[in-house]
């Protein structure tokens, strides 16, 4: 059986864009084609012995964020990964997999968790999610629907 090829969509340098399974919908995410991996603004990112297995909680964007739910995350299926933050340290985030919903494509993919305090958009999508499936019109912003 012959697969059919998805053409790569355009979108803009800012999108907005649904993770399902952690019933965030319609999240303003800046593209970022200088990053490696998506990121999510988290807090309250702990690791708890649950039924004795370590479980990752966190939860997502913070208390002032229109989206916020209050809602605990909890994944017991976790990485914990090195990346070099924008000022070139480096530091040490988990990340979960987890489904991404773009226009209408969902791709399942690696999220790192990290503070973003202070930043003006709670999720970069990286070039990682990007590559093969999207082109990037960085004069444009909101090109899905």
């Amino acid at each position: 059986m012959k697969v059919k090829l998805q053409q790569p969509k355009l979108i803009g340098r800012r999108e907005r864009i649904s993770f399902p399974e952690l019933s965030l919908f319609g999240i303003e995410a800046k593209i970022d084609t200088g990053a490696y991996t998506t990121t999510i603004h988290c807090h309250d990112i702990i690791l708890k012995e649950i039924n004795g297995k370590d479980v990752l909680c966190f939860k997502l964007l913070d208390p002032e964020h229109p989206e916020y739910a209050d809602k605990e995350l909890r994944f017991e299926n976790y990485k914990l990964k090195t990346f070099k933050n924008s000022f070139g340290e480096q530091e040490s985030r988990y990340v979960v997999q987890t489904l991404i919903k773009l226009g209408n494509r969902k791709i399942r993919g690696a999220v790192s968790l990290t503070s973003r305090a202070g930043m003006r958009y709670p999720v970069l999508l990286g070039r990682k999610i990007l590559k093969g499936r999207f082109h990037v019109d960085v004069s444009a912003e909101y090109l899905l629907k």
